[in-house]
């Protein structure tokens, strides 16, 4: 992916240092790579960007230290750099404050900013995540996919990307057999009048821990029986199973559903693993015909471990197909349907050689766009004391962790509201905080990186959480409609070092989310949010805004906390999460 060259501080200041290499007749340099080696320095006494002299250094033959001295008497005047210092193999800069400051927060406080074009002939994508089963309950490791899935989307659309989003859940196979055959068989319960979704997987749960119980005994190849003729009359389309297939899957649509609403989630295309069930086993008898798959016991598969990535099989002796031979069939009809150009997969890594056997295998088949098919690989979510199962039982159900959230928001941050505000406002705050402590909580922690959910820690208001962002937020957007200030700002009055951090900070947020696109990652952003938050309270402990020592001062600065609180809430959109006016 190919980004745009958007900072006009950093763009004014690679021009700067191009026109002053053309001066030592080196040219090897292009504007586009002055451009990238522009940095923060590491501490801010050091000034306000730093270009590193080592490939300079290179071509003068000279060490870096003394490149940096030749490039200092080689550039221009500009109102832009109030003053160039060398520090060891850096030529760092200090901006004019003034400036920089006009520019960024006219840009911020418009809306501009956040209009840019970030990415050069991006290809269309589409983006596939949460893919849940139905007949199982959603749980909270499920948020992991659905957040980083949906963020990720959303990325790619702020950045100017073509980009469609695609859900595909699984409706058919043994997950499905056992709590039909349960429900059927042994299921004492009537169905609740809501939330039946949920209830199915605890009958998920119970066929499990029923059939390991009988796994030895003379009912062992019973229900082995019984699981496979329920799979075959789904697989045909009839009969009293088929039936209740029909009936309970709408259960989980709904569960489904209820959660993307409350997660403010929606999908572009739904497709499910009933629509290619038969299309993809066709697919795989065609390319058997072709001689490119094998057979063996009548089982078909593809032998690739010429590409070290052992057998794959594709249907079972049965007839019936697979994961894998789903996900032939799928991304055919994605780059059909879709007119696409590129196709992200959001799974866990668990699913990792799976992929890699399924793109090698498309690859094979001659589908040439296999090399465009992408696996966004995470870690799992787990609880303080260990992995979650369905299988198992034990995990958090997604909506009474909802509930729970909801509950502890209301009682222990809003009740002192609750004669103050209306009703409807505490509920649409409870839902908005909630949110984003678990999408926050979702994507603040590198996708290669296990997540260990805690509830307590994700709701601080004094810590690196989605609250504390948004509480950040709600607490500008009060203090700037309390104070009247009828002057205009000067922003060379903005000395202060925590305000010329929060500049600074600001001036990078695009760079950052290029940072995110270039590596499918989320966490960046999260960490940005979080620590323009913290300097932000900082900078309010300590500089006064309402008494500030003058009113075009006083202007500066509440021109300095919208910036702050525009780029949180845009900040905090790209990650699928709301922000509250008040809090």
């Amino acid at each position: 992916m190919k980004f745009e060259l958007h900072n006009k501080i950093y763009l004014e200041l690679a021009d700067l240092i191009s026109q002053a290499l053309t001066k030592l007749n080196l040219t090897s340099l292009e504007l586009e790579q002055v451009y990238k080696l522009l940095a923060p320095p590491p501490k801010a006494n050091m000034g306000d960007v730093a270009f590193p002299c080592f490939l300079l250094a290179k071509e003068l033959k000279m060490a870096p230290p003394q490149a940096a001295e030749k490039l200092k008497e080689c550039l221009s005047e500009s109102e832009l750099i109030a003053e160039p210092k060398i520090f060891g193999p850096y030529l760092n800069f200090y901006l004019n404050h003034s400036k920089v400051s006009e520019l960024i927060l006219a840009d911020i406080n418009s809306g501009d900013f956040f209009k840019q074009k970030l990415v050069k002939n991006a290809p269309k994508t589409m983006v596939e995540y949460s893919q849940p089963n139905t007949h199982k309950e959603l749980h909270v490791g499920h948020m992991r996919n659905l957040c980083f899935g949906d963020a990720i989307v959303k990325l790619y659309q702020y950045a100017g990307v073509e980009t469609l989003s695609t859900t595909f859940p699984g409706d058919v196979g043994t997950h499905v057999a056992k709590c039909l055959w349960y429900y059927k068989k042994h299921n004492k319960e009537t169905p609740p009048k809501e939330r039946k979704g949920a209830w199915l997987g605890t009958l998920y749960t119970a066929a499990n821990n029923l059939l390991e119980e009988q796994r030895g005994t003379d009912k062992e190849e019973q229900n082995r029986t019984e699981l496979t003729k329920i799979l075959k009359e789904l697989h045909q389309g009839q009969g009293e199973y088929y039936d209740l297939w029909k009936e309970t899957r709408q259960w989980s649509i709904e569960l489904m559903q209820d959660v993307y609403k409350w997660a403010d989630v929606t999908f572009d295309t739904w497709y499910w693993e009933s629509d290619v069930d038969a299309s993809s086993v066709s697919l795989v008898e065609e390319y058997y015909e072709k001689g490119l798959f094998v057979k063996d016991q009548g089982a078909i598969g593809i032998d690739l471990s010429d590409h070290k990535l052992g057998f794959c099989l594709l249907l079972k002796s049965d007839g019936t197909g697979l994961y894998a031979t789903k996900d032939l069939e799928l991304a055919r009809k994605k780059f059909v349907d879709n007119k696409i150009e590129k196709s992200l997969y959001v799974v866990d890594n668990r699913q990792s050689l799976h992929f890699k056997q399924v793109f090698k295998t498309l690859e094979l088949m001659g589908f040439e766009n296999a090399k465009n098919c992408e696996h966004l690989q995470y870690e799992m979510v787990e609880l303080t004391d260990g992995a979650m199962s369905s299988r198992k039982g034990n995990i958090i159900p997604l909506q009474d962790l909802i509930d729970q959230m909801e509950l502890k928001i209301v009682s222990e941050y809003l009740h002192k509201y609750q004669n103050e505000w209306p009703a409807d406002e505490i509920k649409e705050i409870a839902h908005i905080v909630a949110s984003g402590a678990i999408k926050y909580g979702m994507t603040r922690v590198d996708s290669n990186k296990k997540i260990v959910f805690d509830m307590d820690e994700w709701l601080k208001l004094d810590g690196e959480s989605g609250p504390y962002i948004q509480y950040t937020y709600a607490r500008i957007n009060s203090l700037v409609k309390k104070i009247d200030c009828q002057a205009e700002s000067d922003y060379a009055l903005l000395q202060n070092q925590l305000e010329l951090n929060i500049i600074n900070q600001l001036m990078l947020f695009n760079q950052v989310i290029q940072s995110c696109l270039e590596q499918n990652k989320t966490h960046m952003l999260c960490q940005y949010l979080y620590h323009l938050a913290r300097a932000y309270n900082s900078f309010y402990a300590e500089c006064s805004i309402a008494r500030a020592e003058s009113e075009e001062l006083k202007a500066a600065r509440i021109d300095l906390s919208r910036g702050v609180a525009r780029t949180l809430k845009e900040g905090l959109a790209v990650l699928g999460i709301k922000v509250p006016e008040r809090m």
